[in-house]
């Protein structure tokens, strides 16, 4: 068993859309598409919370569960529910590290995001031996229902870099797994899990 701490972010990201427009252009998808009562799987709350707060509004009601590796937007996340306990309803974030999931723990998800690819996995995961960041694609793609959404933000600073991009990776399992790519949403980009996919 590794003596290794937990990799995470001592930082905390408020809501900044000129800058890392992906949540709101998010919540705009959604809505565009009509995705209502619909789960999703969310990488990366920022201490805003912008996607868990605006898919509890009661025309939306899609239930979210996010994931941030920040105290500081974790300890933003209580505090919300302490003030809105009515956004529990459909909301919730866990602190940890996405990269030591649980398969386990996974339900089926309508839609997935992973926005934040590639940008936190690095040496400090592999000392506590943390998956890869395709690993972790395959594992939340085996947990998103078929014809199911998953998407990706171009915009990242880890989406194009010369080494471990998340563009590579997304190329990778494009080409081992079932999804079609639907291209481009605003800051986004889209694919579909085919049917049948396993």
């Amino acid at each position: 068993m590794s003596s290794a701490a937990l990799h995470y972010w001592d930082a905390s990201w408020d809501l900044r859309p000129g800058e890392c427009p992906c949540d709101v252009d998010f919540v705009a998808w959604l809505d565009e598409n009509r995705i209502v009562d619909a789960a999703i799987y969310h990488f990366g709350t920022g201490a805003h919370h912008h996607v868990g707060i605006e898919c509890a509004r009661a025309d939306r009601r899609n239930a979210v569960l996010g994931i941030t590796a920040a105290p500081q937007e974790y300890q933003a996340f209580v505090a919300l529910a302490i003030a809105r306990p009515n956004v529990l309803r459909h909301y919730n974030a866990v602190f940890g590290d996405i990269y030591l999931l649980n398969r386990k723990l996974l339900p089926v998800f309508d839609v997935v995001t992973l926005f934040h690819l590639c940008e936190f996995r690095g040496d400090k995961n592999d000392a506590y031996g943390a998956m890869s960041d395709l690993d972790l694609v395959h594992l939340l793609t085996d947990h998103t229902r078929p014809g199911g959404h998953l998407l990706f933000f171009p915009g990242s600073f880890a989406f194009d870099r010369s080494d471990h991009s998340a563009k590579d990776v997304i190329a990778e399992w494009e080409q081992q797994r079932g999804v079609e790519k639907l291209g481009r949403y605003k800051s986004l980009l889209v694919y579909r899990k085919l049917e049948g996919e396993r």
